[in-house]
């Protein structure tokens, strides 16, 4: 059974070096140093400005532009000022007359430039074998080199054991091991309980990047154990992926269920509860498998010893027979 993490002490996140004094009473949600959510007007704002440039681009007037969508004139002029609450009919209607996505009214700020578009354009074009070959391509040639990082990354669902694996993998390398969440929970002074409760999954999310952010400057050789959910953000993961060696540690959804059983989890005491369980483990699974196929290998560890595991991730890593201690390599060579 692994012994619960002692609880940090609680740390303002708008000033990560200064702690707090009420430690056991966190900040409400606005003291957090997180980026906001947009507010209502912000959404307007950004809605009206979108609208006008995409009008601008194609050389409408506004007029045209109310009789192609069929919303009147004046309605539009208030959406293009700012102040129409438009309906997601006829926010629809506009995306049609102007030939946009709808999600293009309301996404974040573009910074990228025409050749992103058009990037994005090509890539929309092909097949899947062909954006496989071509994240590849991506990655091999702008990204972290397998061959040359020296960092390696674990990652998968819970109970697939990249905690046990991580520190075993880290001692035989000879580098530090760090968990991903020990590191949020650091950052943010709380439990990661704590920070979904208060914060919520946006909070969360991006304390994750950030804590990745600083292991990948602070760290030019570890071994990263990650949260599960980390896949299913996709900036981050990229992150991930470009500046790390990603092993996805699998196991069949019953075996996963057994570790976490064997943790004594107080969530999963009941048979109803542990029931639930193992349908979610085996729902998350499933929903997130093409996620983790993105990782660079992957290995199950059903029915295989920590040693026998650690001894196959060994030899998968590119970086294994330089990083090794050499006590390791010589112990291995007698044998």
């Amino acid at each position: 059974m692994r012994a619960a993490p002692s609880r940090p002490r609680a740390r303002s996140l708008a000033s990560r070096p200064r702690l707090r004094s009420d430690a056991n009473e966190p900040t409400p949600r606005a003291g957090v140093g997180l980026a906001a959510p947009s507010t209502e007007a912000e959404l307007h704002a950004r809605l009206a400005q979108r609208v006008r440039m995409a009008r601008a681009q194609r050389g409408m007037t506004r007029k045209q532009l109310a009789q192609q969508s069929g919303i009147s004139l004046a309605y539009l002029a208030r959406v293009e000022g700012g102040t129409g609450n438009i309906s997601l009919g006829l926010l629809h209607k506009l995306a049609l007359a102007l030939n946009l996505p709808l999600e293009s009214f309301l996404a974040p700020e573009e910074t990228h430039g025409a050749d992103f578009t058009v990037i994005l354009e090509f890539l929309k074009r092909q097949r899947p074998d062909q954006l496989a070959r071509i994240r590849r391509v991506l990655l091999q040639k702008f990204g972290a080199s397998n061959a040359d990082t020296q960092r390696v990354a674990l990652i998968g669902i819970r109970g697939v054991g990249k905690s046990t694996l991580g520190a075993l993998l880290a001692n035989r390398l000879g580098a530090p091991f760090v968990e991903l969440n020990r590191e949020i929970e650091r950052e943010a002074g709380l439990a990661v309980s704590e920070i979904f409760m208060l914060y919520g999954q946006r909070g969360y999310r991006q304390l994750e990047r950030r804590c990745l952010e600083r292991v990948i400057v602070t760290r030019p050789k570890v071994v990263l154990a990650t949260g599960g959910g980390i896949v299913t953000e996709p900036a981050t993961y990229e992150l991930l992926l470009s500046s790390f060696y990603t092993i996805w540690l699998k196991a069949k959804p019953q075996v996963m269920f057994e570790r976490v059983m064997a943790q004594h989890d107080a969530r999963i005491a009941s048979p109803q509860l542990r029931s639930e369980a193992l349908e979610n483990i085996a729902r998350t699974f499933e929903a997130r498998k093409h996620l983790y196929e993105l990782a660079h290998t992957s290995f199950d560890t059903s029915g295989k010893t920590v040693d026998q595991i650690a001894r196959a991730l060994l030899a998968e890593l590119p970086v294994a027979a330089a990083a090794e201690p050499e006590a390791v390599v010589t112990r291995r060579a007698r044998n």
